[in-house]
C-alpha cells in the first residue's frame, strides 16, 4: 500500500520554517516581503483562492495588497495598476488571479508584470531561466511537486520519469525541472500512441490532464511514485486525474486530491514572493 504524501503537513512545515525566515530578515533591517493580488471580476473559485491567499501571506508575516477589479474593467486600466506595483517598493511579487475576462489579453497582462516580481513564473523570461536551469522565481505547482520529492527523500536521477499534460503551467515546467534532476522524461498528451503504455514504464508519474480518474491502478508500475496535479469537481466530490483507491495498492508513493499537491501551490507561491524579495535587496 503507498505512502500517502501529506500535502497538509508538508505545506505547514515548510510555512513554519518561512515565518522564521522573514522574522531573519526584518530583524536584519530588511523590508518584510510584499506580495500584490489582483482579481478581475467575481468567479467564486478565484474568490476562494485569493482569500487564502491574503489569509497564508498574514500567518507567515508577508504584507499584502489585494485589489479587487470590475468584470469590465479597461485592459490599460489593469496595466496601469500592474505598472504601479512593478514601480512599489513595498511590493516584491504580483500575482494575477486567472481566468480573467477575455477582453483582455492575458499574455500581455502577465508580460506587464515585471520578470523579477514575477511570482507565478509565468514570464517569458522567467520561463527561459526554468528551461536554462537558472530559474530562482519558479512555477509554484511544479516546483511543489519537487519539493514532495526531495521532503520525502525520493532519488530522481535515472529514473524514468513520465508528465501526462503538456500545459505551460505545469506540464512543461516539471518536465524541465525532472530533467534537471537527471530523470529521463517522457511528455504524454492527447495525441500520444500507447498512453497506456508509457504511463506502465514510469518509475515517477506527473498526472496534470483535467481528466477525473483516467489513470488506474492496473496501468501503473508496481512501486512508482505518483503525484496527481488533478482538480477535478465530480458528483462525489475533488477527485484527481488518477484513481487513488486501485493506484494506491500498487504505488510506492502518492498524493491524494484533496490534500496533496493543493497546498503546496500557495505555499510556493510565499516562497517565491520571499526569493523575490531577497534579490530586490542584493541578499
Amino acid at each position: 500500500m503507498a505512502e500517502r504524501i501529506d500535502g497538509k503537513k508538508t505545506s505547514a512545515d515548510i510555512r513554519e520554517e518561512m515565518k522564521v525566515e522573514v522574522d531573519e530578515m526584518v530583524g536584519k533591517g530588511m523590508q518584510r516581503p510584499g506580495l500584490s493580488v489582483i482579481i478581475v471580476g467575481e468567479n467564486p473559485a478565484s474568490q476562494v483562492y485569493v482569500r487564502n491567499k491574503v489569509k497564508a501571506c498574514e500567518k507567515v508575516g508577508l504584507y499584502s495588497e489585494k485589489y479587487e477589479l470590475a468584470a469590465n474593467v479597461t485592459e490599460d486600466e489593469l496595466l496601469s495598476l500592474i505598472d504601479k506595483l512593478n514601480n512599489s517598493d513595498k511590493i516584491h511579487g504580483i500575482l494575477v488571479q486567472l481566468p480573467i475576462p477575455e477582453h483582455i489579453d492575458e499574455s500581455k497582462v502577465l508580460n506587464a508584470i515585471l520578470p523579477s516580481k514575477d511570482v507565478d513564473g509565468f514570464h517569458p523570461i522567467n520561463v527561459g531561466k526554468l528551461m536554462i536551469g537558472e530559474g530562482t522565481l519558479l512555477p509554484c505547482t511544479p516546483h511543489g511537486c519537487m519539493v514532495f520529492l526531495e521532503r520525502y527523500g525520493i532519488d530522481v536521477k535515472g529514473k524514468e520519469a513520465v508528465v501526462v499534460g503538456r500545459s505551460n503551467i505545469v506540464g512543461k515546467p516539471i518536465a524541465m525541472m525532472l530533467l534537471q534532476r537527471h530523470a529521463t522524461v517522457t511528455i504524454c498528451h492527447s495525441r500520444t500512441k500507447d498512453l497506456a503504455g508509457h504511463i506502465k514504464r514510469a518509475d515517477i508519474l506527473v498526472a496534470a490532464v483535467g481528466r477525473p480518474e483516467m489513470i488506474t491502478g492496473d496501468m501503473i508500475k508496481e512501486g512508482a511514485v505518483v503525484l496527481d496535479v488533478g482538480i477535478n469537481r465530480t458528483e462525489k466530490g475533488l477527485v484527481g486525474d488518477v484513481h487513488f483507491e486501485s493506484a494506491s495498492k500498487v504505488a510506492s508513493y502518492i498524493t491524494p486530491v484533496p490534500g496533496g499537491v493543493g497546498p503546496m501551490t500557495i505555499t510556493m507561491l510565499l516562497k517565491n514572493t520571499i526569493i523575490a524579495a531577497k534579490q530586490a535587496q542584493g541578499r
